[in-house]
């Protein structure tokens, strides 16, 4: 099974995803890495653009990811993208890999830009479309520091249906997301590994095992 998890920024998908891609590899699945932005200056500097790469090629590794697509735009300044260019850049990495499953950020995130792929991406995989791309469900992951720093509103709140047990592979997940030196964060901010351990903990109480992951199912063809 061909898995694509869409990453805004390079660790969304390790916040978000990253127990339940190791559970997808473990078992088989051929796991393809679409990351849409990337740093740029003057808003960083040469030697972070640098260091941010680095880091992306190691976590691509750690997943055994079987390729990544960057499509190298501008972080924070998605919602001054055109969308229908968004959507034309997005929709041949789908196109290509022909995923059955498709991991994307949450719509109700505080971030802009997650915002802006969630709805591109959705545009793309219409129901009527799902098909002929090969897809088959669609889930939005949670992201620390986005999804939970967002403003109350009802109608895009995270209201997670869907659980993966995650406890086999807590540690490498923590582990994956120190190799993010320019992004993670120490206790007890967000990105820090005490928050990562606690949202997963708190998220496998709910169905009852030690560590989950939690998403929204958006659409699923059967």
């Amino acid at each position: 099974m061909n898995v694509l998890t869409i990453s805004v920024h390079p660790d969304d998908e390790t916040l978000g995803s990253g127990g339940t891609l190791l559970r997808h590899k473990a078992n088989g699945d051929s796991l393809y890495w679409l990351i849409v932005t990337q740093a740029h200056q003057p808003q960083w500097s040469e030697e972070v653009i640098g260091a941010k790469a680095g880091e992306v090629s190691r976590v691509a590794e750690a997943y055994g990811m079987k390729q990544t697509f960057k499509l190298g735009l501008p972080t924070t300044c998605l919602d001054t993208y055109p969308k229908a260019d968004l959507i034309n850049r997005i929709r041949p990495v789908i196109a290509e890999v022909k995923p059955e499953v498709v991991y994307l950020t949450h719509d109700g995130d505080v971030h802009t830009d997650h915002q802006a792929v969630f709805q591109a991406t959705f545009s793309i995989l219409k129901a009527f479309y799902m098909r002929d791309f090969g897809v088959r469900r669609i889930l939005s992951y949670e992201t620390l520091s986005s999804t939970e720093a967002a403003p109350p509103q009802f109608a895009k709140q995270f209201i997670p249906n869907v659980y993966q047990d995650i406890t086999a592979h807590i540690e490498r997940k923590i582990e994956i997301m120190n190799l993010y030196a320019t992004e993670s964060q120490p206790d007890p901010f967000p990105r820090g590994p005490k928050s990562v351990r606690s949202l997963a903990r708190y998220r496998g109480a709910t169905i009852g095992v030690d560590y989950a992951e939690a998403f929204m199912l958006i659409r699923e063809v059967v």
